[in-house]
């Protein structure tokens, strides 16, 4: 299994996101959560998976020069895509308001980057995930906002969450990458990356 594989070497999460601490644990996967603040601005012309690759790699970049020979460094960021538009995180509820209303009875794309460091490489893998939303009514939208505060997420909304529940009509792609991880594709690059 990737755990044995894995025995000399050290994983280390970037993420405070307990939703990717939570899904490596359910991997099975041994690792240390390390954090360093990072101002996550981007190229204006970068677009879709572009945005979310350039982040994944910004937020590795601050550790250039800390990882030790047998550290693998994840890194990553999700950014959702509706329009030609990138939906990041809302400011407030106001934000929040507007994106799901825009994205309300539509498809739009979640798409989640997976940087890998070591000292002398990285690769970085992305996944994307389309996500159809029924017709959310004004009250369905408030009361999420009101209850779940979803203002440190992509989108202003957490499938896991309410909303998921009653307003996802349908997916195409991985689940797990709408959460925040794709995790099939960090466990296959993991592999290889360890033979």
């Amino acid at each position: 299994m990737l755990n044995d594989k894995l025995k000399n070497h050290k994983i280390i999460l970037a993420s405070g996101s307990p939703r990717r601490q939570q899904f490596l644990k359910e991997m099975g996967l041994d690792f240390e959560v390390r954090l360093k603040s990072v101002e996550e601005v981007y190229p204006r012309d970068l677009k879709g998976s572009e945005i979310s690759n350039y982040l994944a790699e910004l937020k590795a970049s601050a550790f250039d020069g800390t990882l030790s020979g047998n550290e693998i460094l994840i890194t990553s960021d999700t950014v959702v895509w509706h329009k030609g538009a990138s939906l990041a995180k809302a400011a407030d509820s106001k934000e929040a308001y507007e994106m799901l209303r825009v994205m309300s009875d539509d498809w739009h794309e979640v798409i989640t980057s997976v940087c890998f460091t070591t000292h002398d490489s990285h690769k970085t893998v992305h996944q994307i995930t389309e996500v159809k939303f029924k017709k959310l009514t004004d009250d369905e939208i408030r009361f999420y906002i009101d209850t779940f505060k979803p203002f440190d997420k992509a989108g202003a909304y957490g499938i896991q969450e309410w909303i998921g529940l009653i307003g996802i009509e349908e997916i195409r792609g991985s689940y797990p990458n709408v959460v925040g991880l794709p995790t099939h594709l960090v466990y296959q690059t993991l592999s290889d990356m360890v033979g």
